[in-house]
């Protein structure tokens, strides 16, 4: 009976992508987290919006330990984030995370900024990890663009190939800090929809996003935070249609006009 129990107890704690438990992170005075605690389950999907300065992006940078926190505690696939160096590449050998910048290498090809971590990171032969890389271009529709240095790019087009890079890495959680903020409105759609159709192969997808239809179409849920806390997480339908807190309701308005 014990040891069902604990094979019971494994199988939850596998369920479990991400715990964020009491998280306070500071900037000198400066409280930018507040008792953040959130359980984000495996193929789960999360929008996380809210305004600027609200510390959506520093809660993303913290899940693989990009950033350090004073209080509080991260579990990301069972292994606890700490200064422990090897937890902290342990995880971020499965996170992957897309930034508002593309931080693409502009010295190296597509089909070089792709292979760089599976080649050194995972020890992958080059032929391989051409091949993976290939294949992930094709997923982002962009294989043709696999020998352009990413100067010669749209920014779209940068942003697709950091999503593929990413996914190099065979991760088996994906971080995006608003991929869409630094691109012109109609390259948003192409990135968007790459990340649509990422969404249907049930990877763990935390998004901060102010695309809120993108929200409705794809998350399980969406939080909303301001100064530092978590004001409200609700499913899409509920999140919109009947917002709980004077604060999301505002945003909302203000958002969807």
């Amino acid at each position: 009976m014990a040891q069902h129990c604990e094979d019971a107890g494994d199988r939850a704690r596998a369920e479990v992508a991400v715990e964020i438990i009491d998280l306070h992170k500071w900037y000198g005075d400066f409280h930018v987290l507040r008792d953040i605690n959130l359980k984000v389950g495996r193929g789960e999907r999360i929008v996380i919006c809210g305004p600027s300065g609200g510390g959506k992006s520093t809660l993303l940078r913290c899940i693989n330990r990009l950033e350090d926190w004073q209080r509080g505690r991260i579990v990301v696939d069972g292994i606890e984030l700490t200064d422990e160096p090897k937890h902290i590449v342990a995880v971020r050998r499965d996170v992957g995370m897309v930034f508002q910048q593309f931080n693409l290498f502009p010295h190296l090809t597509v089909l070089e900024n792709c292979t760089l971590a599976p080649i050194w990171v995972r020890r992958m032969p080059k032929h391989d990890a051409e091949a993976l890389a290939m294949r992930y271009l094709e997923r982002v529709k962009i294989p043709d663009q696999a020998h352009k240095y990413p100067a010669r790019l749209s920014g779209g087009q940068q942003q697709r190939v950091a999503i593929a890079r990413a996914l190099c890495m065979n991760p088996n959680i994906m971080l995006f800090d608003e991929p869409t903020s630094a691109l012109d409105p109609e390259m948003v759609k192409e990135v968007l929809d790459t990340m649509v159709a990422l969404a249907t192969d049930g990877i763990t997808m935390l998004v901060v996003s102010h695309e809120m239809g993108f929200a409705r179409q794809v998350a399980d849920r969406v939080i909303f935070m301001d100064e530092g806390q978590i004001v409200e997480i609700n499913e899409p339908k509920g999140f919109f249609d009947h917002p709980q807190h004077p604060r999301t309701r505002l945003f909302l308005e203000q958002i969807l006009r």
